[in-house]
């Protein structure tokens, strides 16, 4: 049974290396049951990015329950928060939002000024991403570095992204650009004490669907 105040989310360090071999377990079981490819990691770079202090996760006692991380590409100018994961047994419960919040808090922390993306098949990444301020986009706005598209190669559809030059697959492309968002953080600065962003709007399921039929539209013109 999940108590949501005994799980502790916290930015990695090198006291949970340990938890790599289960991180990349949890990832490998989720790509088998969605039916889809995702990068593969090995348990070596998840503990490297433990170390690095760029990962997220979420713990319950001695048991690791969800994780996250964070990759920077073209010296730094873009930023992925990838690799988000829940145990099976804590799923539905809301964790996914909160790791994904701090996460996507520490890629604000460590590179300012960088835009950060996903590109994600599920209605749920996107609904989440929409409420911290990403906007469906073209995957011509996102990273252009070959060794990002190349952790692709893992993905039954990566065939897909290879017969349209790399212009569209069935994943949507979201990003969150921080230049856009200087004028709203900062009246949220002043009017939520808290100091957490309130976006401009939240993307419905309904909404994001129809956005990415209309992106395919444009990739296939």
């Amino acid at each position: 049974m999940y108590f949501e105040k005994m799980v502790e989310i916290i930015v990695a360090n090198k006291s949970h290396v340990k938890y790599a071999e289960a991180v990349c377990s949890l990832i490998y079981e989720s790509a088998l049951k969605r039916g889809t490819g995702i990068a593969k990691r090995s348990p070596e770079y998840v503990a490297k990015k433990m170390e690095e202090g760029k990962a997220i996760v979420a713990i319950d006692g001695d048991r690791l329950v969800g994780f996250s991380y964070i990759e920077s590409w073209q010296h730094k100018r873009f930023v992925a928060n990838s690799g988000l994961i829940v145990d099976p047994d804590y799923r539905n419960t809301g964790l996914a939002r909160k790791i994904k919040r701090a996460v996507f808090d520490l890629s604000r922390k460590l590179y300012p000024d960088a835009k950060i993306f996903s590109i994600t098949t599920g209605l749920a990444v996107m609904k989440l991403n929409s409420e911290l301020g990403y906007v469906p986009v073209t995957f011509s706005e996102l990273t252009d570095d070959h060794d990002f598209w190349k952790g692709c190669e893992g993905c039954r559809n990566y065939y897909i992204l290879q017969e349209n030059n790399r212009r569209m697959c069935l994943c949507t492309g979201m990003l969150y650009d921080p230049e856009k968002h200087k004028s709203a953080e900062e009246n949220t600065a002043v009017g939520n004490p808290a100091g957490e962003m309130i976006p401009e709007k939240v993307l419905s399921p309904k909404r994001i669907a129809r956005l990415r039929k209309n992106l395919r539209k444009i990739h296939l013109v």
